[in-house]
């Protein structure tokens, strides 16, 4: 029986980004790294079936073209820098929340009748990721997620992430530009150079 959440990519291939094919084990974490406008974003957004992008993108053996649009995006979640909120209170983009999650990300539950634009940069970022883990995910793209949070929810994030690798199997690709955090988060990953993904380890 295959493995669950095991996400494989092959010639991925993105603007100018020379095609890119890698594999993924359950619960395996990798970091993504390159300088601002490298593509970055687009490859995470290509994965999640939101670019237009050519080669094939896997889910336990079953390819993103076999399911419909809104079933990738609930198994393969995407978490970008910049967050979307469409409705005016933060409950209305919920259909379920951990409320232990909630607690951890530094909420009461009074935070579902706040309205959006009461919000922080920081407190968006850290109620999408919440409304991200609802949809049960096995894979998540996180494109920068602490990047504008302290230490102390940076270190939170890191602790909630790796817990849903270990006890749920989750597969990770994640954006960062902290050397430090690379090595806390992942054993290997990519930097993008001259158009290209190249290998690396920490």
């Amino acid at each position: 029986m295959a493995a669950m959440n095991r996400l494989n990519i092959e010639n991925l291939q993105v603007l100018d980004l020379a095609a890119w094919s890698t594999g993924l084990q359950p619960g395996e974490c990798v970091f993504l790294f390159g300088p601002s406008g490298s593509g970055k974003t687009r490859l995470l957004r290509a994965i999640a079936d939101l670019d237009l992008h050519e080669g094939m993108i896997e889910l336990d053996g079953e390819s993103r073209r076999h399911m419909l649009a809104h079933e990738w995006r609930a198994r393969v979640a995407l978490l970008p820098a910049e967050s979307c909120w469409w409705n005016e209170k933060v409950g209305e983009h919920f259909t379920n929340c951990d409320t232990d999650l909630l607690a951890r990300l530094g909420f009461s539950e009074a935070v579902m009748d706040w309205e959006i634009l009461r919000l922080s940069t920081g407190e968006k970022q850290r109620l999408a990721l919440l409304r991200a883990l609802s949809a049960n995910p096995s894979v998540l793209l996180l494109d920068e997620p602490t990047a504008n949070l302290d230490k102390i929810f940076t270190q939170v994030i890191e602790e909630i992430v790796g817990e849903l690798r270990q006890q749920k199997n989750v597969s990770v690709i994640w954006v960062t530009h902290d050397d430090a955090q690379m090595k806390r988060i992942a054993k290997r990953g990519w930097h993008i150079r001259n158009c290209s993904l190249v290998e690396t380890t920490v």
